[in-house]
């Protein structure tokens, strides 16, 4: 009578492992370090948004959330694709190339 403390059939198992076995017991998220699966899909997420504004042609001054919404907010704003040689520049008035 080796069970589980929390076996609900207490002495019908030859050992903790079958009592265990028998559970099906399984063993929660543990990413390397100790992370969670929180962070680990909160990391995802970030790398995903990172890897997408890429794929436009959007160059964001880091991996991270908040310095991608930057880059994409900021290429939706002038037009063109934030990046190395991204100028935030006002549009220029109509008519100011014919000067």
């Amino acid at each position: 009578m080796a069970c589980r403390s929390g076996c609900p059939t207490p002495g019908q198992h030859k050992s903790w492992g079958e009592c265990a076995r028998s559970a099906n017991l399984r063993v929660a998220y543990c990413g390397i370090g100790g992370g969670d699966a929180t962070v680990q899909r909160r990391w995802d997420n970030e790398l995903a948004q990172y890897r997408s504004a890429r794929a436009q042609g959007i160059q964001p001054d880091g991996t991270k959330g908040h310095q991608v919404r930057a880059a994409l907010e900021a290429s939706e704003a002038v037009g063109a694709a934030y990046g190395r040689d991204f100028s935030a520049a006002a549009p220029m008035p109509a008519g100011a190339e014919a000067v």
